[in-house]
């Protein structure tokens, strides 16, 4: 799995966030998108490296500008409960 995450400037609500996820989701196959307008942040999971040059074409597309990508390998991460929460043995 790979995390890209993409600077984005542009974005100033929730609306522009839905915006980015929407224009991704419909040009990309991932898992996950989400968007932070106050961050200016977009993080997409997927299972392979996406093509940094057609993510800066199709939301360059939408009005707004990516300012960098990066990326980085993915791990999902395991949950486990506190030993307080574990029952006695």
């Amino acid at each position: 799995m790979i995390k890209t995450t993409l600077t984005i400037d542009g974005m100033m609500c929730g609306m522009c966030e839905s915006h980015i996820n929407d224009t991704v989701r419909n040009h990309f196959k991932i898992k996950k998108v989400s968007s932070s307008h106050s961050k200016g942040v977009t993080e997409i999971i997927s299972e392979s490296a996406l093509d940094e040059t057609a993510l800066k074409e199709a939301i360059g597309k939408t009005g707004y500008k990516v300012l960098e990508v990066k990326t980085e390998p993915y791990e999902k991460k395991k949950f486990s409960f506190p030993l307080s929460f574990r029952g006695s043995d």
